[in-house]
């Protein structure tokens, strides 16, 4: 039997420390089965299960802004093309007089000079049109615009929150494109998310790797383009949970879709596994976490 919960009803209920195993992945022998069933411990891994995945999801989100800086923004474009996803889901009833509801400033403000910082500012905050409320800072620095090899983006926030989450460390994506083939390395040094409602924290280090592998041939048209990630993460959280998740089947990720759309990731905690599958390709905001067999489908 499937259970559908809310992600923030599920970390506000489940705010407890534990382990255990998952379907699929291999079990530590050496561990005591009373525990694997341990209701606190099911609770934890539950916990930080979700918890990994909310923060690839607002990560990703920021990936998303900085490949959307384009020439409608910003005066020339910096990220990967078009403004189909990031930005342009960022509209809102409160727009501004340019039909957004942010600002951005870039400085030097002269086409083609590099390094360029470039501040997007929520101000007291806005809802945008993918639904969520944004207030504060995003600042990037562009060594160069997205789509050259080596270029790199370094992002960072001041008073940065989605909704009820504050967000706060250093963003790192890198082009590491070959002559055939879109790619770029996204890396995040001491990243902290704190849900306000509950003081709740998490501290995240990950390092993904992103191969474009559709729409390579139509370099300013990223509408059709299609993503591979891989790599690792680490995470540690108010609760006294530590844990790792590692990419098995790569995640893919649409350009036009705010969301992981397939793959899966296994997560491991005191030497118990969980696997967490984010579905056959559609776009929507569900995943499934299995955890001793069951499937547990969770809102990001």
């Amino acid at each position: 039997m499937k259970k559908t919960l809310n992600l923030s009803t599920w970390l506000f209920a489940f705010g407890l420390v534990g382990a255990l195993t998952l379907p699929g992945c291999k079990k530590d022998e050496s561990m005591d089965p009373a525990a694997e069933n341990n209701p606190v411990e099911l609770a934890a891994m539950q916990d930080v299960s979700i918890q990994d995945a909310e923060t690839e999801a607002q990560f990703d989100d920021v990936f998303n802004i900085t490949a959307s800086i384009n020439s409608s923004v910003a005066g020339e474009d910096l990220g990967v093309g078009a403004n189909v996803s990031g930005l342009f889901d960022l509209g809102s009833t409160t727009a501004n007089t340019n039909g957004r509801c942010f600002t951005i400033t870039i400085v030097p403000n002269i086409p083609h000079v590099f390094p360029k910082t470039v501040t997007i500012d929520f101000g007291a905050g806005c809802l945008g049109r993918d639904g969520k409320f944004r207030k504060g800072k995003i600042v990037c620095i562009y060594t160069n615009p997205m789509v050259i090899p080596g270029a790199k983006v370094s992002t960072t926030f001041v008073g940065y929150y989605v909704d009820s989450f504050h967000i706060e460390g250093t963003h790192i994506s890198e082009n590491t494109s070959t002559s055939n083939m879109q790619a770029w390395r996204n890396t995040v040094i001491d990243g902290k998310i704190t849900n306000t409602n509950t003081a709740r924290w998490r501290m995240w280090n990950s390092t993904k790797d992103v191969l474009q592998i559709a729409g390579n041939g139509t370099a300013h048209f990223p509408l059709d383009d299609i993503y591979k990630i891989t790599g690792y993460a680490r995470g540690s959280n108010s609760a006294g949970s530590t844990w790792t998740s590692l990419i098995l089947d790569p995640l893919i990720k649409k350009f036009t879709c705010p969301w992981i759309v397939k793959g899966t990731v296994k997560l491991t905690r005191n030497g118990r596994e969980a696997l967490l599958d984010y579905g056959n390709g559609d776009c929507d905001n569900k995943a499934i976490i299995y955890i001793n067999g069951i499937p547990h489908v969770i809102t990001l």
